[in-house]
């Protein structure tokens, strides 16, 4: 009975130990509920995802440069060989190739890396202005890229080889923030300091401004539907924004949150 009861807690001792084991590598997130994968003790400015392999992750820091999971957050390395600045302010990866990222820094423009990270190399050519605040790839032709500056936006087709501005008619080129239309990605989507948001049809070549029922012109992200990109997101200084657009026309932003009421 004793050695019965003694080989009982030896193999449950021996289950849990496999059970401990074969889920090392799961990362559990909290039910409705957040919880913290890191990478700790730095302040995390962009985040992206593998769109083929979704346990890989990026997050670019302030003063940390670039950091990498490939196990859903659970463990995270720096990938910074070729950087020359480790203040990272926008990330974007290829929605093809995903081993294609780019990086924005605050002051020393825009590096891509072709092998996942591994190594960087900068892509400033022609770029005026190194500080970086936003990036966007077009998801049908991703060697077209953007990048959103306080210099207004500049547009490579080339994979960043060269670039060149577009800004014609942008009536702020403090340019905070980028949005494709994912079905049509030659409209894009401008989020400016002062100037509210803006809106070119034909990727660039020229801008109108889209702001009816904005009432905060301080446009720091910009979000499109997936499903309908015909409505865009605003987020502001005052809150969340949300417009409605239809053919020929488009209705009025209204507030979803705003702050302070």
């Amino acid at each position: 009975m004793i050695r019965t009861i003694t080989l009982r807690r030896v193999l449950l001792i021996t289950l849990l130990a496999l059970l401990s084991t074969s889920q090392a590598g799961i990362v559990f997130a909290g039910t409705n509920i957040w919880t913290s994968n890191g990478p700790v003790a730095v302040s995390i400015n962009a985040l992206v995802i593998d769109p083929a392999t979704s346990g890989i992750l990026y997050a670019g820091t302030s003063r940390g440069g670039i950091f990498k999971s490939i196990d859903n957050g659970e463990h995270w390395i720096a990938v910074n060989t070729g950087l020359a600045n480790t203040h990272i302010s926008a990330l974007a990866i290829d929605p093809v190739n995903p081993a294609t990222l780019y990086a924005g820094t605050d002051g020393d423009g825009v590096f891509k890396s072709v092998n996942g990270g591994e190594s960087w190399n900068a892509i400033n050519t022609d770029l005026t202005c190194p500080y970086i605040f936003a990036l966007a790839i077009d998801p049908s032709t991703p060697t077209t890229l953007y990048a959103g500056t306080p210099c207004g936006v500049f547009k490579s087709t080339n994979g960043g080889g060269t670039r060149s501005a577009v800004n014609t008619s942008l009536p702020d080129t403090f340019v905070f923030a980028l949005a494709i239309d994912p079905l049509t990605p030659a409209t894009l989507y401008a989020g400016t300091y002062d100037g509210g948001v803006s809106k070119s049809t034909n990727g660039g070549g020229n801008w109108n401004a889209f702001n009816a029922g904005l009432t905060n012109a301080d446009v720091r992200a910009l979000a499109i539907d997936p499903v309908t990109p015909t409505t865009l997101y605003a987020g502001t200084e005052r809150g969340v924004f949300a417009v409605q657009q239809e053919e020929f026309r488009y209705r009025a932003y209204i507030p979803l949150v705003q702050r302070g009421r």
